[in-house]
């Protein structure tokens, strides 16, 4: 994983794009306006935080997360069953 910290586009970027070796995602983009002053021009675009991963490690970063979801959801469904049980 590489991470690029704040970049700034004229482009909308798109918050996820896959190339043959790399995963780039693009999270907290946000609209940007600054006026231009007598030195330099102004800048209307996107600022963003961009990270690159493998595809190997990306990969491996959802099936952790659908791993912890599936902890979670067998969590509320335990807790569901004794709340039935409480019930009847």
């Amino acid at each position: 994983m590489k991470e690029y910290g704040k970049v700034r586009s004229t482009k909308q970027p798109e918050q996820k794009v896959i190339d043959d070796y790399s995963v780039w995602v693009a999270a907290n983009i946000t609209p940007v306006t600054e006026a231009g002053t007598d030195e330099q021009p102004g800048f209307t675009g996107y600022e963003y935080d961009l990270t690159q991963y493998t595809k190997d490690e990306y990969i491996k970063m959802i099936d952790d997360r659908n791993a912890s979801l599936e902890d979670q959801m067998t969590q509320a469904q335990e807790a569901m069953c004794e709340i039935y049980e409480m019930m009847a």
